[in-house]
C-alpha cells in the first residue's frame, strides 16, 4: 500500500491562509484532499489527476488550488481567504483515475492534519 504524509495544518485567522502538503511513497495517478468537520461527513475539497485535471469542491472554489510536482507524488492544496467553516480535519486520498480521468477516492487515506480557522 502506497503510505502518505501530510503536513501544513494548524491555527490560523480569518481570511488568512496555509498550505497542506501530501507525499507519497511512490508516483501516483491521482491525489486528493478531503475534510471532515465535526458531526458532518467527509467531503471532497479538491483533486488532481496526473494530467493536471483538477476538482474543487463548491465552498472552496476560487479560494483553494491544488497541484503536484511532476512526479505526481506530492500534492499540495494551497487555501486562501480561509473562513472558519473551512476548520476541519483535512485528509490527503490517493485517487483511482479512470479511463475518462475521472478521480474515484481510494480506502488509502492519510492520518489528517487539523486546520482550525479562528480569531
Amino acid at each position: 500500500q502506497v503510505h502518505l504524509a501530510e503536513s501544513g495544518g494548524g491555527l490560523v485567522q480569518p481570511g488568512g491562509s496555509l498550505k497542506l502538503s501530501c507525499t507519497a511513497s511512490e508516483g501516483v495517478f491521482g491525489m486528493g484532499w478531503y475534510r471532515q468537520a465535526p458531526g458532518k461527513q467527509r467531503e471532497m475539497v479538491a483533486t488532481l489527476t496526473s494530467t493536471n485535471r483538477t476538482n474543487y469542491g463548491d465552498s472552496v472554489r476560487g479560494r483553494f488550488t491544488i497541484h503536484g510536482d511532476n512526479a505526481m507524488n506530492t500534492v499540495y492544496l494551497q487555501m486562501n481567504n480561509l473562513k472558519p467553516e473551512d476548520t476541519a480535519v483535512y485528509y490527503c486520498n490517493i485517487g483511482i483515475v479512470d479511463y475518462f480521468d475521472r478521480y474515484h477516492p481510494s480506502n488509502n487515506w492519510g492520518q489528517g492534519t487539523q486546520v482550525t480557522v479562528s480569531s
